[in-house]
């Protein structure tokens, strides 16, 4: 059985990859460019289908939709959050995701059959809670609000596949997206992230959690 993660090249994506490895599982690493990893562009509808050809037949037991990105970092209200950024950041972070999620249920369905309880999680954040109100970055947190009721609704639909579904906030970490006045380092915040999505069953499908276990505000 694999693991799967989109964005795997850096940050966040990389650091749970080598969690896992160093844990002796199997990992499929993703990034749209990125030598020595299975290319994937999760904003490309195509490169998503092409990717689901390669690995037909293949089951996945632990889908971890982590590709993401932040664009509106710097934008000011009455100048910025250009319509582009808007259609980039939800390509990717809502779009994407259910797209890779859709693409790849006949893998997770042959890891139910093979007697594994499959799972998916997406890395969104406690910036989509609709209690985070701090203003600003209107894009990313509509996007990570957005992914948050996907996953919540994609675990309602997968219920009664035995596929379950976890929305996960990694913490504001210093990564090259969390910038270097974050709060963790990937060395504290992805042990427990990684222990969160290992620990998800069926029972708590649809859960909102943070790195460290405790429940994130919807």
């Amino acid at each position: 059985m694999s693991i799967l993660i989109t964005g795997a090249n850096r940050g966040i994506g990389s650091a749970l990859a080598g969690e896992w490895q160093s844990a002796g599982k199997k990992v499929i690493q993703t990034a749209r460019n990125s030598p020595g990893m299975e290319p994937l562009d999760v904003a490309d509808p195509s490169s998503i289908k092409q990717f689901a050809q390669r690995l037909e037949g293949r089951p996945i037991s632990t889908l971890v939709c982590n590709a993401g990105v932040s664009l509106d970092k710097s934008d000011e209200l009455e100048t910025g959050y250009a319509p582009e950024l808007w259609a980039q950041s939800f390509a990717v972070n809502v779009t994407g995701v259910f797209l890779v999620v859709q693409a790849l249920l006949p893998n997770l369905r042959a890891s139910r059959d093979a007697g594994e309880a499959p799972k998916i999680a997406i890395i969104a954040s406690q910036m989509g809670s609709q209690n985070s109100l701090a203003g600003n970055r209107f894009i990313y947190r509509a996007s990570k609000a957005a992914a948050i009721n996907l996953g919540r609704n994609l675990a309602v639909s997968l219920e009664s596949e035995g596929i379950a579904v976890g929305i996960y906030h990694p913490g504001w970490v210093a990564t090259d997206m969390g910038g270097d006045s974050a709060d963790l380092t990937l060395e504290e915040a992805v042990p427990g992230l990684r222990k969160q999505i290992d620990a998800l069953r069926l029972s708590e499908t649809g859960c909102f959690k943070s790195w460290d276990g405790t429940d994130c505000q919807l």
